[in-house]
């Protein structure tokens, strides 16, 4: 159906103004990732600044967001932020300029597994449904309405009751089979419960995303892997362009409620979306007319190594670090900088390509062993560790060398799959958390830990999750420390504080000693 072009020529303003709607679902698979991502493209092309987010805590579908709208998308996550922490992240990426030069004229949230999932039986913590209240935000109910007709009415009543605070406004019909089946389900849903059906996605097999043992393929690999990759997002932008009713969408997101932001946590950070704009300014001013070096803090990121919180990187730069990405897949050596964040990512998959490049490998043992801050998170430690080997259903196992900082092995294929909020305590200082920091955060992996010494320093007691072994994580050898945990800086706030102090401790040891 056609969809009107947006017309003002204003982009942005104040963001607890700032149209917002929210993609929910009766369900996981029901099709909420890509009836979003269709909307995104949509909205884009047709000439809005799209801010999209993520409810809950994962990399690879915000990766997808990033790639289509050209912001960088944001988690929302309402266990580990309070709602003040909720908005204030919500604010911040619909304010900041990013790339673009631009603040957001519409926000688009998908949200995660069904609308009403969270931590318990009991509560709306952490689901879907506790983010559209707090940030006053209609929903529309994605349903994977295949072999249904009147049954997609029931499950709309019941969706639209359940919580009154809720606001459903709207329903998306995906799977359809037929032009008849769509006008039973909809004269269903429309008569019962009043509730607009705003969009019929006809079944199509060329819009779905090839997946693997945590999702979906990480953007930064299929772009550059997988053959015909983009062309999905170009038919699904087709497919939602025809099959939803976008100017119906684009009014419901115009009713969302007006919220305040009340908090500074990203006071003096990332403004305009470009990490390295005082890259020639050493210093930062951190209390009154006092100066700190800022130091060079950097981040892996390549097809190996890409999941980071946009969050955290802004909050390290606010925290007064100067960011410098690398590759460990290309580069010869690491940057010349004060410390490295090797974060999350898929190194099982270019284990070859990243044992190939010794003279990285080499680099990055010669940091560790200098001293220098080296945060290893879950894929970044599996990397950091002795080896890793990949499992074969065929009994030959695959070995590749990695950089060895740490003496144990990391196996893929073990068959353990690990999804889950983590809660802990350090128990002595790290360079990113200091003894008696609780933190709550998560973890994200399927691999495991091998042939750990017997005399492992672990940094880290875990209270909820599972941890490197026995409830205990942040493997420490020297100044690297490595988890299986993944933190969120708004969550966690001593991170970005705590690794950009270390960083400058280090900076200034080395050069005293010169």
């Amino acid at each position: 159906m056609a969809f009107s072009s947006k017309s003002d020529s204003k982009s942005g303003g104040p963001s607890e103004l700032v149209p917002r709607i929210l993609i929910s679902a009766d369900r996981s698979s029901s099709g909420k990732t890509t009836v979003s991502m269709g909307i995104m493209a949509v909205l884009k092309d047709a000439g809005y600044t799209v801010q999209p987010f993520k409810v809950a805590l994962d990399y690879i579908d915000p990766e997808y967001h990033t790639a289509i709208t050209g912001r960088r998308s944001r988690n929302l996550d309402g266990y580990l932020m309070n709602p003040d922490e909720i908005i204030d992240v919500f604010s911040h990426a619909c304010t900041s300029f990013e790339k673009d030069g631009k603040g957001a004229d519409i926000a688009i949230i998908e949200g995660v597994r069904g609308l009403f999932e969270g931590l318990d039986a009991f509560s709306d913590i952490g689901s879907t449904a506790q983010i559209s209240k707090i940030l006053k935000c209609p929903v529309i109910l994605v349903i994977n309405a295949k072999s249904m007709t009147r049954s997609c009415a029931a499950l709309v009543s019941g969706f639209s009751t359940f919580d009154p605070d809720v606001n459903l406004a709207g329903v998306i019909l995906n799977n359809i089979g037929s032009k008849r089946h769509a006008e039973k389900a909809v004269a269903a849903i429309e008569s019962a419960t009043k509730i607009p059906v705003i969009g019929v996605v006809y079944r199509d097999p060329n819009m779905g995303f090839s997946m693997r043992e945590l999702g979906l393929i990480p953007i930064p690999e299929g772009r550059k892997c997988h053959f015909g990759f983009m062309d999905k997002m170009s038919k699904i932008k087709e497919n939602i362009a025809k099959d939803v009713n976008m100017d119906r969408l684009v009014e419901i997101a115009k009713t969302a409620g007006s919220i305040s932001s009340k908090s500074v946590l990203f006071e003096n950070g990332n403004e305009n979306g470009n990490e390295n704009k005082d890259e020639n300014k050493s210093e930062k001013q951190v209390a009154g007319n006092t100066f700190a070096y800022r130091p060079r803090i950097g981040i892996a990121c390549d097809e190996a190594f890409n999941f980071y919180y946009p969050d955290n990187i802004d909050l390290l730069i606010s925290a007064g670090a100067r960011i410098v990405p690398f590759s460990p897949l290309a580069d010869a050596q690491i940057p010349e900088v004060d410390a490295l964040y090797i974060g999350g990512g898929t190194p099982e998959i270019f284990a070859a390509r990243l044992s190939d490049n010794k003279s990285m490998r080499a680099s990055i043992k010669s940091a560790s062993d200098s001293g220098m801050p080296i945060f290893g998170e879950s894929a970044g430690m599996n990397y950091l560790s002795r080896s890793i080997t990949i499992k074969s259903n065929t009994g030959c196992d695959n070995h590749f060398e990695m950089v060895g900082a740490f003496k144990a092995r990391t196996v893929y294929g073990s068959g353990k799959r690990i999804v889950t909020y983590t809660n802990g305590v350090f128990e002595k200082d790290t360079p990113i958390g200091k003894s008696g920091e609780n933190f709550l955060a998560h973890e994200f992996h399927h691999s495991v830990l091998e042939d750990l010494p017997k005399n492992t320093d672990f940094a880290i007691s875990i209270t909820r999750g599972v941890g490197i072994s026995g409830k205990k994580d942040g493997i420490m050898v020297n100044n690297t420390i490595g988890t299986y945990v993944h933190y969120h800086g708004v969550s966690y706030k001593q991170f970005a504080k705590n690794f950009v102090q270390s960083a400058r401790l280090y900076h200034e040891s080395k050069n005293s000693n010169l």
